[in-house]
């Protein structure tokens, strides 16, 4: 079997950047000085940064280092599990989350998009054509946005602009047509939710005291200091999503972040609520865990079935056993995607929260005949979702919040407790297909999704998928995972470094006929011909790396065109 490409050096920085102070201990990377950033990190804003980086941060590395430990035993043939009886006792007993507040009591459809863009956050919180609006808008600081200074600086004026009722999008006119102006309605939006970034991932653009801040705390603390009070005020509640968390105790570090935010910002506990998705292996055995840590903070639990599928195949990648099937042929129609996603409500239900579905991650289509079966996929896989007791799910574009609404009559489903074992099979199992179509759809995503990780962008729209940086990392794992094993294909082919190789030659080649084909410029094709080097190196790399990365990439380095995946191993 032919051995996975070696893992490249990282890049070394040509020249170390300038910081600028702001503040007695915190500074910024000198190019992400801007002055949007010397507002939003207003002196007192700056001192609860450093206030919560110095309480918080020890125990983040410890957990970070605690993650590491794990996946050098689940690499040496261990595999997660519930944990012992009696380990956490108090988790399993009679008690409830704190009441839900009024206006998160009716979360049938929330719609999800990355924060930095205006337009696309104001059409998040506005009607469609046909009047539909969604119940809840996740405004994302995470997978579907790219980390650069710019987007999370813009994503962070939207969201205070989200608060105010002020958001504006003006869209200049062109051949002769007049300027489009977009506008928020403060009295008839969406409940909003702001996703924030990761446990693992560090903002490398501001620094404590000569350390990076973790990008998770920074996103909360400046989102919460700059809009908690203003909803408070308007008789709403400060909602927020957590991503990526793997254990209880990395739920008690959110908590505990939760606790000190409130308190800098006199406001009572428990005032600030949020849902926590659960989309790692690991997290899907302590559910019950997670939410007892978070109960006085609670709205729920989120199935978040694309990272939980990157999250099965990183977990069990040396375990030849357990293989994963072509990502398309994965969804909540395996045993113990079910299983998971039944015991989610339960666990949910038995103690108060809400237990969210997950996304369709279909784009509506070109085509009135397209748009049809996309419809259709969706509201099918609502209609699943609202059957076996969720409260609500995700959609991934306008166009399909009237089909989803459809599929939940109902304001909520806390009286439903599916029937699952409180202790079900949440083991992955190594079935088929494994195709050399599923290769190449692996191949192009992440030639798709890097040329649009390259332009800003941290979600693409591509072959009728919307492909974020959960999918694009199920991509990269299974493409990993196969050549690692030298997986024998359905059609007798066996996955070597040759063979991968060679599809991602043959799938650039069909993307450029395409892109020529539709009179795409030199450039675009371009850049397209250096995503596919790019994804080809981090497919192929011999150490499989936990996350794309875990670092925003220094603003300074972005400006002098000397950024690199390479340097973002975690």
């Amino acid at each position: 079997m032919e051995l996975l490409a070696p893992s490249p050096a990282r890049v070394r920085q040509s020249a170390p950047p300038a910081w600028t102070p702001i503040g007695d201990r915190v500074e910024l990377d000198a190019a992400a000085a801007t002055d949007l950033a010397r507002r939003l990190l207003a002196p007192e804003a700056a001192r609860l940064l450093a206030a919560l980086h110095d309480a918080l941060e020890p125990e983040r590395q410890a957990l970070i280092a605690e993650r590491l430990r794990c996946a050098r035993r689940y690499d040496a043939g261990y595999t997660p599990g519930f944990l012992p009886e009696g380990a956490h006792p108090d988790a399993h007993g009679d008690w409830r989350v704190a009441p839900l507040p009024a206006d998160l009591r009716r979360r049938r459809v929330e719609i999800t998009g990355p924060v930095h863009s205006a337009k696309m956050v104001i059409n998040m919180l506005s009607r469609t054509e046909g009047g539909h609006r969604a119940d809840a808008a996740m405004l994302d600081f995470e997978d579907s946005l790219k980390p650069s200074w710019t987007n999370v600086m813009n994503g962070m004026a939207n969201v205070i602009g989200v608060a105010d009722g002020t958001l504006t999008h003006v869209q200049p006119g062109t051949d002769g047509a007049p300027e489009k102006v977009y506008r928020l309605d403060p009295a008839d939006m969406p409940v909003v939710m702001v996703r924030v970034r990761g446990l693992h991932l560090s903002e490398s653009n501001v620094r404590v005291d000569g350390a990076p801040v973790s990008a998770g705390l920074f996103d909360f603390a400046l989102v919460a200091f700059h809009t908690a009070r203003a909803y408070v005020e308007q008789g709403k509640t400060p909602a927020f999503y957590v991503p990526k968390c793997e254990s209880y105790l990395e739920a008690r570090w959110w908590n505990r972040l939760f606790v000190l935010v409130q308190e800098a910002l006199g406001l009572p506990v428990g005032t600030i609520r949020a849902t926590f998705l659960i989309e790692t292996l690991p997290a899907a055995f302590q559910m019950e865990e997670i939410l007892y840590e978070i109960r006085a903070h609670a709205a729920g639990l989120n199935g978040g079935r694309w990272d939980k599928i990157f999250s099965d195949i990183k977990v069990l990648k040396e375990h030849e056993d357990r293989i994963l099937a072509d990502r398309a042929s994965i969804g909540m129609n395996r045993p113990w995607m079910r299983d998971y996603a039944r015991l989610l409500i339960k666990t949910c239900h038995r103690h108060g929260a809400f237990g969210m579905g997950g996304m369709a991650a279909f784009t509506p289509g070109k085509t009135a005949e397209r748009r049809a079966e996309q419809t259709a996929k969706v509201a099918a896989d609502k209609a699943f979702e609202a059957s076996i007791g969720h409260d609500g799910c995700w959609v991934s574009h306008p166009y399909f919040i009237g089909p989803a609404l459809a599929a939940f009559p109902r304001e909520n489903q806390l009286d439903v407790l599916p029937d699952v074992a409180d202790r079900p099979d949440l083991l992955p199992l190594a079935t088929g297909p494994k195709t050399l179509g599923g290769l190449r759809t692996n191949v192009r995503v992440g030639i798709a999704y890097l040329q649009g990780w390259n332009d800003g962008l941290g979600c693409v729209a591509w072959d009728d998928l919307m492909e974020d940086l959960a999918t694009l990392e199920i991509s990269r794992a299974q493409t990993w995972q196969w050549l690692h094993h030298g997986v024998k294909l359905d059609g007798g082919e066996h996955v070597t470094l040759a063979l991968v190789r060679r599809v991602f030659a043959e799938e650039h080649a069909r993307i450029e006929a395409d892109l020529h084909a539709d009179g795409a410029s030199d450039a675009l094709v371009q850049s397209f011909a250096k995503a596919r080097v790019q994804s080809e190196a981090v497919f192929t790399e011999r150490t499989f790396r936990p996350f794309l990365t875990c670092v925003s990439e220094p603003e300074s380095d972005r400006l002098a065109g000397r950024g690199s995946l390479h340097d973002a191993h975690c």
